[in-house]
């Protein structure tokens, strides 16, 4: 079974296609991505109706760069996947009309799939990948949930933000440095050139009891450091990005290892953008290999949104048997859509 994924939910465009048989993890023939950072640079954020243009110029063009670096042909895709939800509404549409247009000019089925299931699932893709049961750290610009994962569809909410994700925690945080966009990995870089203790900064519900998450109350810590040092930010900004980092990665780590304890689980996968973080990953690798538990991540190009992950997601979903591909070509999009409401059932 041939899977064509189509992703295209904020400001990547991508495509892939994934090769799935009855048993077995499915594997990846070829993908392609493009990323609009550059675009929207000059506007310091994802510009949405910016975002669906290029999506439009981009996608056709992509597919068919992943079919020639595969060595197969349009007519060979079994499956047409695509980013159903959550993302721009717009962006969405675009994947969305491509993938059930192609459905339906090659009359062959469609299958809408949940992005961040898509990122849950992405380290099945790397050379090392995990097995169920596991702890799931899903952490990125718009998200920061962990999650008990028994099985494709299986998710239980184990903890979740309750305001800015980690990622966004990043990205703000590095607007007040005047660090530009993308925030995040410009903080992660001149985080390197500082210290992790040189500034006191909170660790919002780090001994709180649960496993839910909060950040926006470290933004503003860091909001108010920075009004602090005046004419001397420019000077500890590197400092300040450390610490601040360093806080974020903290809390992360921590209720992380509280997920591992409260499930009784030997493994944890991290998918996300902010997974790609350098920080996260040692300090993460080093309390595991304390307790003998085994970490996943996917590869770092696999990290941001990207195309691989929903041929994935829709090829182990297909193949456990979750759920069945559409003939039906009429499609909707879902800019809102909780992980929590994936099941072991067809969605609909």
């Amino acid at each position: 079974m041939l899977v064509l994924g189509i992703e295209s939910s904020c400001d990547e465009t991508g495509a892939a296609l994934v090769e799935a048989g009855a048993v077995g993890v499915p594997r990846l023939l070829a993908d392609a991505l493009h990323s609009q950072i550059e675009m929207h640079q000059a506007y310091g954020g994802v510009v949405p109706e910016l975002a669906s243009r290029d999506h439009i110029r981009r996608v056709l063009p992509l597919t068919e760069q992943v079919l020639q670096a595969s060595g197969r042909r349009l007519d060979e895709v079994d499956v047409v996947a695509y980013t159903r939800g959550p993302g721009l509404a717009g962006a969405l549409l675009v994947g969305a009309g491509v993938a059930c247009a192609l459905g339906a000019a090659l009359d062959k089925p469609v299958l809408g799939v949940h992005h961040l299931e898509g990122h849950l699932l992405s380290p099945f893709l790397s050379a090392d990948p995990p097995q169920f049961p596991f702890v799931a750290l899903l952490v990125s610009g718009g998200h920061t949930q962990l999650m008990r994962v028994d099985g494709v569809g299986r998710y239980e909410l184990l903890g979740e933000t309750i305001d800015d994700a980690a990622g966004e925690a990043f990205d703000k945080s590095a607007k007040l440095l005047g660090l530009g966009y993308p925030g995040g990995p410009a903080l992660s870089r001149l985080a390197q050139q500082g210290s992790g203790t040189a500034f006191k900064l909170p660790r919002p519900l780090l001994h709180s009891g649960n496993l839910d998450f909060s950040f926006a109350g470290l933004k503003t810590a860091v909001m108010t450091q920075a009004k602090k040092l005046g004419d001397e930010l420019e000077a500890r900004k590197a400092d300040l990005a450390a610490s601040t980092q360093a806080a974020i990665v903290d809390v992360l780590v921590k209720k992380s290892l509280a997920a591992l304890e409260v499930t009784g689980l030997q493994r944890i996968v991290v998918a996300g953008g902010v997974g790609a973080n350098s920080l996260l990953r040692e300090q993460l690798n080093a309390a595991c290999a304390k307790r003998s538990v085994r970490v996943h991540y996917p590869e770092l190009q696999l990290c941001t949104d990207n195309g691989a992950m929903i041929a994935m997601a829709a090829a182990m979903r297909l193949q456990a048997g979750m759920q069945t591909a559409s003939g039906v070509y009429a499609f909707d999009v879902k800019p809102r859509w909780p992980l929590a409401e994936l099941s072991q059932t067809a969605l609909s």
